[in-house]
């Protein structure tokens, strides 16, 4: 076989790696220093044939005026891009700057040092581990070219005239582990001549001249000649010709086999750097290809009695999050580090692995809660816990981030429980990597812009607003783009600024806002009922035109709804430019497009929209993305988490995520909003149950935060249980509307018996549920939801006949009452004069097909939180209706609710302390 019958074999497997996994190809970077004439022509060699092949070669050229940390700085980056598999540097280093070569070989990454030049490289091969290294490409192809002759190598003596690095000790140590008998000769061998006539195999680097004569060679030995060296010769136009380090012309006289020069090791020397890049793309595809995953888990240490959620945080010692990522199949450059526990995940792995199959996509939700909540979100991290880390399926959680109010108010965090969290919880429940920071400046930027626009307007003409607004830049008019928007919005098909007519310029620079409809509110990431109404404006330099406003928390924005639903960070700008903050004195919506902040909001959000990767106390990978409300919002993390962990976890992975509040509210959103817009399809529907709710839904006492609970929660009463199951049977029945298979997991407490826990079981089945367990992860950590797992991979294997509950061509209030009456169990609605005026509204200013998102109290099935169990005959009161445009829904307002809580007389605050010489947090999340 020749050098092209391996060209051939590559280009084939190449063709077929492609096949396989289409748009990968197998990449090669060259990077040389310098301008060398004899560099560049080996260059243009590999290149030549990297392009025959199918390999993607790229040529970095640095100056010879390149240091040192230029050349390191470069080396740095291609070990780093996924997308190069074999790399090598062109020696020598043409650079007018001291560089330490050695240094420079070495800092190329071991698994892409297709030269085998590195020093780990160099030591596996000397140790013999032929199979975990890369074998410099000049003794490679010389190992080819003697497999070619036929001749077998074990027990053959062999002389190497050479002991370079490149080529004569790596040509050494390749014949030893081939099992010849090998002696190295150099300059410094007094019997050159006795040992060369000793050889069945002799192969030359020695950089002279044909200075290994015929009459030394042995009779019938392989002879393979590496060097290439220049001898003058008057009959060539250049004054010289090429010759080795073998008199060839005697020497073909006595060997069985020879190597020409030039056209022999050379051409087979390229060869084996094509092949090399082949094996290290081979090995990558087998070391990253998606849904396979190789990770750690950690292994817990239960206690009993089970210590507080920061105690149990504290005690585990997470897996660096670098680690995580590359457990998960995520490449160095996909993950932005902040700091040991908590990375940023970039959009570009949805590119790279479009072409790969989701895995099963599993939505955690629950019944009707008691004020406590009922442990969702410890259900999720119990569930993927018992997945992955026992179950040894590939699964990733997916949550929402917490808002600091509910953290430092009544609530606490939202990290879970007991053994079941997401660690570190303090991280986890404060800043995180600034999501909500940079929401609430980007809320605020628009409520600014909003009250200045009005400012601006009522004291300025329109030829001092177009003035500013189209400012003369050394004597030159220009709109920007998103002015360019506005005019086409108007009808306005002009570019000169000086174009305009009075009218059109008029029509620009008004929005003539009408203030009281406002609906943009600016927030603050903080519990504060002192800030639910208030009066902007009053400083004297606002000349008199204040209003009354409010502050909302900052998770209710609309901004963080945009960031949950968008598909993308171009999706994410449109959607922030069709935000209608008010209407006009005409009727007509006012965007902050129109308020020309879009571009301005994309910029303080760039960062958010990648998804925020950290573990659960097991090891297993969550994604931290976005906290939207669940009444005024949809209440679901991002779909680009969910996105992004399908695709990873592959066709057998799990996707764990969770939706807010009861199944009447956040599966209905997660259902008709969250999957309308993702095109994602469930597979199955956990729903969380537990005792202490049944009994509250049964008609035991009122349930209050910060109380004892009285002793019906505390000792056995079946019949409480059994009333209140009601309430499951409803939520079964909506979960099971959607066409989806539901798993009850009962959520044991140490206070409930095993024959109230029997109950619940028994009644979910009855209900239709395709499986009911009981469950103790929170004490015992994945170990306790093992039976869940293990019915959620039945159910998913389930027929899944999903399907939206209603279209949303309907008109406003029909959509509406179908989700009144058949989620809630309403016998009509009633909407009053201000919703009936809005539904007028928004179906003109063409908002009509929005799906809907009911904003309503989470504590009942209807809009009374008095009303327990599954209330039916009620009347729904809807008594307004506003738009989250952007967001891409319309909120109807069922009774009274604050956008911004207060604190309570003794907040979660008080027990969270810092130690100052640790810097540890302590206390209560």
């Amino acid at each position: 076989m020749c050098f092209r019958q391996v060209r051939e074999r590559l280009k084939q497997q190449v063709i077929e790696m492609t096949e396989k996994f289409p748009g990968f190809r197998p990449g090669l970077a060259i990077l040389q220093v310098g301008n060398r004439d004899d560099s560049n022509l080996y260059i243009n060699m590999k290149l030549k044939a990297a392009a025959e092949i199918g390999i993607s070669a790229n040529h970095i050229k640095l100056p010879n005026t390149a240091t040192e940390a230029d050349v390191l700085k470069c080396i740095a980056s291609l070990n780093a891009d996924p997308a190069v598999h074999g790399f090598i540097v062109q020696l020598p280093l043409d650079s007018n700057k001291p560089i330490n070569t050695e240094k420079i070989t070495n800092a190329v990454a071991p698994e892409k040092d297709v030269d085998g030049l590195s020093s780990i490289n160099a030591g596996k091969l000397s140790r013999g581990d032929l199979g975990d290294c890369f074998i410099p490409c000049t003794p490679k192809g010389c190992m080819e070219l003697i497999r070619q002759t036929g001749v077998q190598v074990a027990g053959k003596r062999a002389v190497v005239i050479g002991r370079s690095k490149i080529v004569g000790a790596p040509m050494h140590d390749l014949l030893l582990w081939n099992n010849a008998t090998v002696t190295t000769c150099h300059s410094k061998t007094s019997t050159l001549a006795e040992e060369v006539g000793k050889a069945d195999i002799l192969v030359v680097a020695a950089g002279r001249a044909e200075m290994v004569k015929g009459e030394w060679i042995k009779p019938g030995a392989i002879v393979i000649d590496c060097g290439i060296n220049h001898v003058p010769d008057s009959t060539k136009a250049s004054g010289k010709r090429v010759v080795g380090d073998v008199a060839y012309s005697s020497a073909k006289e006595k060997a069985s086999f020879i190597t020409p020069v030039p056209g022999g090791v050379g051409p087979m020397t390229v060869a084996m750097l094509m092949q090399s890049t082949v094996e290290s793309a081979q090995r990558f595809l087998e070391k990253f290809q998606p849904g396979k995953w190789t990770i750690q888990y950690n292994q817990l240490t239960l206690k009993i009695p089970v210590p507080s959620d920061i105690e149990i945080s504290k005690s585990c010692m997470p897996k660096p999050i670098d680690q995580v990522a590359k457990e998960v199949g995520l490449f160095p450059d996909e993950v932005e580090l902040y700091g040991q526990t908590k990375a940023k995940v970039q959009l570009s792995v949805l590119r790279r692995l479009q072409n790969q199959p989701d895995g099963k996509y599993v939505v955690v939700t629950g019944i009707t809660p008691t004020p406590l909540g009922e442990g969702k979100s410890t259900t999720t991290v119990g569930l993927v816990q018992a997945l992955g880390a026992h179950l040894h399926q590939n699964v990733f959680a997916c949550v929402r981030q917490p808002s600091q109010g509910p953290t430092f108010g009544i609530k606490g965090g939202a990290a879970g429980g007991g053994y079941c969290q997401v660690v570190p919880m303090e991280e986890f429940n404060l800043h995180l990597t600034g999501d909500i920071h940079a929401i609430t400046a980007a809320n605020n930027l628009v409520a600014a812009a909003i009250d200045a626009r009005m400012f601006h307007e009522q004291t300025q003409s329109d030829q001092a607003l177009y003035n500013r607004l189209v400012p003369s830049v050394n004597g030159v008019r220009k709109f920007s783009d998103i002015q360019i928007r506005r005019l086409q919005k108007l009808g306005i098909n002009k570019t000169d600024p000086m174009a305009l007519t009075k009218e059109e310029v008029n029509a620009f620079v008004r929005l003539d806002i009408d203030p009281g409809t406002i609906t943009w509110q600016r927030v603050l990431d903080t519990n504060d009922r002192f800030l639910r109404k208030i009066t902007i404006g009053q400083s004297v330099t606002e000349k008199g035109f204040s209003r009354t406003a409010q502050f909302d928390i900052t998770v209710s924005s609309e901004i963080m709804a945009v960031l949950a639903l968008a598909d993308g960070l171009d999706d994410m700008k449109k959607r922030f430019g069709r935000m209608v903050v008010a209407s006009s004195k005409k009727g007509q919506p006012v965007t902050a497009d129109d308020l020309g902040v879009t571009g301005a909001l994309a910029v303080l959000m760039k960062d958010t929209v990648k998804p925020n990767l950290m573990q659960t106390l097991e090891g297993t990978p969550v994604f931290v993305h976005a906290g939207p409300f669940a009444n005024i919002a949809h209440g679901n993390s991002s779909v680009l988490a969910d996105k992004i962990a399908l695709k990873l976890v592959g066709k057998d992975g799990f996707v764990v995520t969770e939706a807010g509040f009861g199944a009447d509210i956040g599966m209905e959103k997660f259902f008709n909003i969250k999957c309308r817009y993702s095109g994602l399809r469930p597979h199955v529907v956990v729903l969380v149950a537990t005792v202490r709710a049944l009994k509250m839904h049964g008609g035991g006492p009122a349930v209050t935060a910060g109380v004892p609970l009285p002793k019906e929660y505390t000792e056995e009463n079946l019949q409480l249980v059994a009333k209140g199951c009601s309430n499951l049977n409803k939520q079964i029945q909506n979960a099971r509307m959607f066409g989806v298979p539901v798993v009850v997991a009962v959520n044991a407490f140490k206070t409930d018996t095993k024959a109230e826990l029997a109950l619940v079981v028994q009644h979910a089945k009855q209900a239709g549920a395709f499986d009911a367990v009981e469950c103790t992860h929170w004490a015992e950590g994945g170990k306790g939801a093992l039976a869940l797992a293990r019915a959620v991979q039945r159910a998913s294997l389930a027929p899944s006949n999903f399907k939206f509950l209603y279209n949303v061509e309907l008109p406003v209030v029909d959509k509406i009452r179908i989700i009144a009456q058949q989620v809630y169990g309403a016998r009509d609605i009633e909407l009053l004069p201000e919703a009936q005026e809005k539904v007028a509204l928004y179906t003109k200013q063409g908002f009509g097909n929005l799906p809907i998102c009911m904003a309503k109290t989470h504590l009942s099935l209807s809009h009374d939180p008095e009303q327990k169990g599954a209330p039916t005959g009620f009347v729904l009161p809807i008594r307004d209706i506003r738009a989250s445009v952007g967001a891409g829904f319309l909120y109807p307002l069922v009774g009274t609710m604050s956008t911004m809580p207060g604190l309570p007389t003794r907040p979660c605050f008080y027990d969270i302390d810092l130690d100052p010489v640790s810097g540890e947090v302590n206390g209560l999340f």
